[in-house]
This record gives structure tokens, C-alpha cells and sequence, in this order.
């Protein structure tokens, strides 16, 4: 998809400069190259997995029966603890991206995250639904902040990263790549956080992307509220269906590999 952006600007330009040198090109081809320049645009703001903006770790290899899950928005005192019992009663790891502000107001949650073997990444600071719009400075210290509050807790820098709302732009690559960050999106998505749909329909969604290799995203808390997410619901029963499939829950480390993430494991981890 980045590199059709990359033709149809290129194409755009070619025929503008034609227009103004040779002559005048069809009103509509111009039309035509703006209105499909602005489609691609909106789509890779909109859906991270393109990769228009930024390189996306979305799925691991598919070759071991291994799934990541991931959750957004913690951590919550109640929740994320909550999601961790139940990821402990059958052994299973995962990967908790961390909203800033909440770090700093449950400490503790995420010293019991780390204390348990899971990973953490970055889910921004603020949790800004329009950080993807801000001046690349000021994504970046939202980022950066977000990493300074996190490294005082577990000793290291996380370097996965996912956008808030799973929105990106030119300038969130700009951020991202000035950070040494690598994006983390998904390949099955709940779409739990989208008012409260039954945990039937929470599992229906993700079931059908539980492959070997899939990276799962999940909530363990509501981006503003103490609303209790469905996905609390439905882990109960995804956790079945992955033991049913012979899935081992992992991080998106040890699914993927911190060389491809260019990430570091957290201290006391080995990946499974």
C-alpha cells in the first residue's frame, strides 16, 4: 500500500508538471489521482496493518503453534489484575501495552505484570485519540514520556510501540523512527472497546484469527473510565479455544523475536 501511494504521487506530480510544460492534462485524471491519493491516505491512518506510514509487527511465524496475546489501556488496579489471574491459572503469557498517566497512578500493577513474566510496551502517554495529528515534537515527548515512567518501574526501555486508537501518520513515522521504535499492531482484534458487545461475539471475532503466529489484541481496561472491558468476559473461553488448538500463549518477543523487534526482554524473563 505505501508503495501505490508512492505511484500515485509520483504520477500526480508527473502529470501536474506536464500540465504546466506541455499541455493542460484531463480535469478529471487530476481529479481522478487526488481523490485515489486521498483514499490511500485515510486508510493508512485509519488501518495500522497497512503499513502506509510505518512498519508494522502484526503477525509471528506461523510455523510454531504460538499465539501473542496483547491488552490496551492499563493498567487498572482492578482489571489488569483481573486478566492476570487468569492468565496465570493457565500459564500463559502475554504482552500489556501501558498508557502513561495510568502508570504513574498504579505503579504496582505494573510492578505484578512484570513480576509475572509478561512484557510491557508503549501505548503512549496522554492516550491522545489525535496524537497522529499533533507536531512530530510533541508526539515524540508524549512517547518519550511515556518511556521515562515505564523505565523507572522495570529498569529497561520498552521499544514496542503501539498508537493510540491504532492510528498512525507521516508523522507518527517520523516520532517512531527518531525513538527507535518498532510498531506492534494485530492480525484478530476484539473490538471490545467499542461499547459493551457480548463475550459470544467478542470470541466470534478473534477465533477465526487464532492461528499459529497470531498476535491478539485485547483490553484490560477502558481508555477513560473504570468500565470493566469484555474482554475479561471472553479471555475465559479464548484461553479454551487456544488449548483446544494446542496454542501457547507468549510475548510478542518471544512470538516474534526481540531481534526483529529490536527489542530487549525485560530483566528475569527467557523467552519461551
Amino acid at each position: 500500500m505505501r508503495a501505490l501511494l508512492a505511484v500515485l504521487v509520483v504520477l500526480a506530480y508527473v502529470l501536474a508538471l506536464g500540465s504546466l510544460l506541455v499541455a493542460p492534462a484531463p480535469p478529471w485524471l487530476l481529479l481522478g489521482l487526488a481523490l485515489a491519493i486521498l483514499i490511500v491516505v485515510n486508510l493508512g491512518v485509519g488501518f495500522l496493518n497497512l503499513e502506509v506510514f510505518v512498519d508494522v509487527v502484526s503477525h509471528g511465524p506461523s510455523d510454531r503453534r504460538k499465539v501473542a496475546l496483547t491488552f490496551d489501556d492499563g493498567p487498572h488496579p482492578v482489571h489488569t489484575r483481573e486478566v492476570l489471574r487468569a492468565l496465570a491459572a493457565e500459564g500463559t503469557k502475554a504482552t500489556f501495552f501501558l498508557v502513561g498517566h495510568k502508570v504513574e497512578k498504579h505503579p504496582e500493577v505494573v510492578a505484578e505484570i512484570v513480576k509475572a513474566g509478561h512484557e510491557v510496551g508503549l501505548h503512549s502517554y496522554s492516550h491522545d485519540y489525535y496524537l497522529n495529528l499533533r507536531h512530530e515534537p510533541n508526539i515524540a515527548r508524549d512517547i518519550e514520556h511515556n518511556h521515562t515512567v515505564i523505565e523507572k518501574l522495570v529498569g529497561e526501555r520498552p521499544m514496542m510501540f503501539r498508537p493510540p486508537v491504532g492510528l498512525t501518520s507521516p508523522r507518527i513515522r517520523v516520532a517512531v523512527k527518531k525513538l527507535g521504535l518498532r510498531v506492534v499492531g494485530w492480525s484478530a482484534r476484539a473490538f471490545d472497546g467499542a461499547g459493551r458487545p457480548d463475550p459470544d461475539v467478542v470470541l466470534a471475532r478473534i477465533v477465526p484469527g487464532l492461528e499459529p503466529g497470531a498476535i491478539v489484541l485485547l483490553h484490560d481496561a477502558a481508555e477513560r473510565t473504570d468500565e470493566r472491558p469484555t474482554s475479561l468476559d471472553a479471555l475465559p473461553g479464548l484461553l479454551r479455544a487456544m488449548k483446544e488448538r494446542n496454542l501457547q500463549g507468549v510475548t510478542v518477543s518471544d512470538l516474534v523475536g526481540p531481534t526483529e523487534l529490536g527489542a530487549v526482554p525485560l530483566p528475569g524473563r527467557a523467552p519461551s
